[in-house]
């Protein structure tokens, strides 16, 4: 059986957050500004990498990003790398 993989906004905390099978694993933490969000840090869980977690969490992010209208500053390297991997999500960065 796989695991369950969300990637939901959080608000409160100012970060997109992956939850495999109900457990946090990773998230990205944002800046918000005049429809911009300034990708600050991803990170996962230590001993969850090398599963495609990261990328998992990236496109989440993306995907709501882009269904919400918004666009992406990206400073944080990891997600920077991974617009580069993926020319989909280019047009979100400011």
């Amino acid at each position: 059986m796989s695991p369950e993989l969300s990637v939901a906004d959080n608000p409160a905390a100012d970060r997109y957050e992956l939850h495999v099978d109900s457990e946090l694993v990773g998230f990205i933490t944002y800046r918000r500004s005049d429809g911009v969000l300034s990708l600050l840090h991803a990170e996962v869980d230590p001993n969850q990498e090398r599963r495609g977690l990261g990328s998992a969490l990236a496109a989440g992010a993306l995907d709501d990003v882009r269904a919400r209208g918004l666009s992406v500053h990206p400073l944080c390297p990891f997600v920077a790398s991974f617009i580069a991997r993926h020319p989909q999500y280019a047009d979100l960065v400011t």
